[in-house]
């Protein structure tokens, strides 16, 4: 059987498309910010966690200060993030969507020097990233800079604005949080199975399917594209 292309499961109107898609606990099988906090951060990060939690701070002001209890040079941040694997299915998910002309962006609230690193040590050079910016402060101190936040938004990478910027039908790929508000916009929305995107969006009814690594992605999309359109296929499936 032939393998689905991201142009054939998005259909003849593939361009229209834009494939937004989340990195940490996504692309990646787990959070890649929260394990190098547990492995270089100072105690104190887990109680800003629990500030954030608890309502009392912004996802945004919890990654300030988390980032900056961080205490590692280079070299060791480097040696982690050389050992992170990609979620099964990603790499081949990316290059037929380069070499198709599929627009996909990753967009996330986490690190975007995390992200370049890994993802170019699989081969994953030249998908555009959207997060937030990491700043060497010294031999092993870090800050955040948030040049894609926006006023209102209480996440560091306001996905939404990012959306509306891109334009055309938003196909949402994520697992958790910082995906919740974008599914509310988005066209469709493939949630990671048994992660807080999934029970949002059954919670608020957005037309969703499941998967659980990116050999699924595909077939989950070759789906909801037959036999003549996306909400058809949603229907049929009854996640809508």
């Amino acid at each position: 059987m032939t393998t689905p292309t991201a142009a054939s499961i998005l259909g003849q109107d593939s361009e229209d498309w834009r494939i937004i898609c989340d990195f940490d606990g996504t692309i990646t099988p787990f959070d890649v910010t929260d394990a190098l906090l547990k492995r270089f951060a100072h105690p104190a990060w887990e109680e800003v966690e629990a500030e954030w939690l608890a309502g009392r701070i912004t996802a945004r002001a919890c990654m300030d200060r988390q980032v900056r209890l961080l205490d590692a040079p280079i070299h060791l941040l480097d040696d982690f993030l050389d050992s992170v694997p990609l979620t099964d299915g990603f790499a081949d998910f990316a290059q037929d969507c380069a070499s198709r002309g599929v627009s996909c962006t990753v967009v996330s609230d986490g690190l975007d020097y995390a992200i370049r690193r890994i993802l170019s040590r699989h081969g994953v050079r030249e998908m555009p990233i959207i997060a937030n910016r990491l700043r060497r402060m010294g031999a092993s101190a870090y800050r955040l800079e948030f040049p894609f936040g926006k006023a209102g938004c209480p996440s560091g990478v306001c996905k939404c604005g990012v959306a509306q910027a891109l334009g055309g039908k938003i196909l949402l790929i994520g697992d958790g949080h910082s995906d919740c508000c974008l599914a509310g916009i988005s066209s469709l929305v493939l949630a990671r199975q048994g992660k807080e995107l999934q029970g949002h969006c059954e919670r608020e009814g957005y037309p969703h399917l499941t998967f659980v690594d990116f050999h699924d992605v595909a077939l989950r999309l070759a789906e909801a594209a037959h036999p003549q359109s996306v909400p058809a296929a949603l229907a049929a499936a009854g996640t809508v």
